[in-house]
């Protein structure tokens, strides 16, 4: 293939024609700093806490947020990474030196906290003792406990908005998630911009890769040459998450664009969903026993640490 502006050899090849190096790096940061724009994800009044993890999606955002930052003459001493060590034997260490190492050279202050410091086990100590309580897999304690270390850390750094590196893959599969097992609340709470209502318990997450593919993503970590691990977490395959993605990923071969059509029907219904699940937001309260957000007495985050502290 031959790229549609210069005929250089191609890269890739998009819906609206294929693209060499130099046009597909300035195509996606083009379409990452349009979302930022178009969405206000980020004012000159915010404090910035960038989600991170030393994967492909995390590199990409953080460089991208700094850019964007230098581009409009935002202080860059606002940006701040954020990475939750879960506990993974021979993955996430592995991100972390990657994450570490880009840091530094992008002189970016990083924070790592972890499940083992602040709830007592790694993920894979914790998992199989909730497991056998809860019946829940890695990827739900995963889930619960990485968005509540995220948000609390967030808070204490005075962050006004949190950035994650979610791409129109993740977001196509939480759809699709969300859809099959009814529920509305959460797919209310999706979008470029997470959360139905504001709220002084939660800090506001912003998706700058919201229309980025994860293939799209990958290649532009490559060409930067961002060192990082092309892996997934060994967990991941058992979570439905995974039989989702492979379902859409089949469709996108055989149907393409199913990926941006799900997204698209989606973001022109979400203004009715938010409407309609407006008054039947649940009340946030604080943990009676840790004092962060919770939508009950003891907040998931608790009563998943509970299971384990008698072990």
């Amino acid at each position: 293939m031959k790229c549609v502006h210069c005929s250089k050899p191609a890269v890739i090849g998009l819906q609206h024609g294929a693209l060499c190096k130099i046009h597909f790096i300035d195509y996606f940061e083009d379409k990452v700093i349009k979302t930022m724009n178009k969405y206000q994800m980020i004012e000159r009044k915010d404090n910035i806490c960038v989600a991170t993890s030393g994967g492909k999606d995390s590199l990409t955002v953080l460089y991208l947020t700094k850019k964007y930052c230098e581009k409009y003459d935002i202080p860059l001493t606002k940006i701040r990474a954020l990475a939750v060590d879960e506990g993974i034997a021979q993955y996430r260490e592995k991100t972390l030196i990657d994450l570490q190492k880009f840091c530094k050279e992008q002189a970016i202050s990083l924070e790592v906290v972890s499940f083992e410091q602040e709830l007592g086990k790694t993920l894979d100590e914790a998992y199989p003792l909730i497991n056998k309580s809860a019946q829940k897999k890695p990827c739900n304690v995963c889930g619960v406990w990485r968005r509540y270390l995220l948000n609390k850390y967030a808070a204490k750094s005075g962050a006004s908005k949190v950035i994650t590196g979610h791409n129109l893959d993740d977001e196509a599969q939480v759809i699709i998630m969300n859809i099959f097992k009814a529920n509305t609340k959460l797919t209310g709470r999706l979008g470029p911009i997470s959360g139905i209502e504001c709220s002084d318990y939660f800090i506001q997450r912003v998706k700058p890769l919201y229309f980025c593919t994860e293939k799209e993503v990958r290649l532009y970590a490559f060409l930067k040459k961002f060192q990082v691990e092309f892996t997934e977490c060994p967990y991941s395959k058992e979570g439905f998450r995974h039989q989702v993605q492979a379902m859409l990923n089949d469709f996108e071969e055989r149907y393409r664009g199913t990926k941006q059509g799900v997204i698209n029907s989606f973001l022109a219904l979400l203004p009715q969903i938010r409407e309609q699940e407006k008054g039947n937001v649940e009340s946030v309260r604080e943990c009676a026993r840790c004092g962060e957000a919770a939508n009950k007495e003891v907040c998931n985050a608790c009563q998943m640490k509970e299971m384990i502290s008698h072990d």
